[in-house]
């Protein structure tokens, strides 16, 4: 037969561990309820087709336009600038979606010259849109390697309609 104090050991034990398991699956609950709530804010968000074909692109929360792609078959995270005259990668990512060769070239940013290259007729898909030929430029600098700017060597083969909150690219 166990002594007295031992009960309560045992008790106060049980107890801590009862509150602790409580805890836990709180936050873990918390945790599934933040998650599916970002989920559903970041849908709000994503690129899709739109009635005709057209590619719907939201504005983000950042006041961008973003669309998920890929370049010569490595997916890439699209910045839409209608001011970039080609699609831009960084050398990061270039070196991963094999864009070797091209034209050497100095770009002229507002951040001064920059040494880069030209590639010419490279596949290129933003959303359901794809481009077998399009002109890419390598010399990104400062963003995200996993990011790109589809400029107008992309853009330009499609009508573009900007509205308060969206941007529709239409197949001509």
């Amino acid at each position: 037969m166990a002594a007295p104090g031992d009960r309560v050991v045992r008790t106060a034990r049980l107890g801590a561990l009862s509150i602790t398991a409580f805890w836990l699956l709180l936050m873990g609950l918390l945790y599934l309820g933040f998650d599916a709530y970002e989920q559903r804010r970041l849908a709000r968000y994503a690129a899709h087709s739109g009635a005709d074909g057209e590619l719907v692109i939201p504005r983000g929360p950042d006041g961008h336009f973003r669309v998920e792609g890929r370049v010569n078959g490595q997916a890439v995270s699209f910045l839409v600038d209608t001011g970039a005259s080609s699609v831009t990668v960084s050398e990061t990512f270039a070196e991963r979606a094999a864009l070797t060769g091209g034209r050497s070239v100095i770009f002229q940013t507002a951040n001064g010259p920059l040494a880069g290259r030209v590639l010419r007729d490279v596949p290129v898909q933003a959303g359901h849109l794809a481009l077998p030929g399009a002109t890419v430029a390598v010399g990104l600098v400062g963003a995200d390697t996993d990011t790109a700017l589809l400029g107008q060597s992309f853009l330009s083969r499609y009508d573009i309609q900007i509205l308060k909150s969206e941007m529709r690219l239409m197949p001509r």
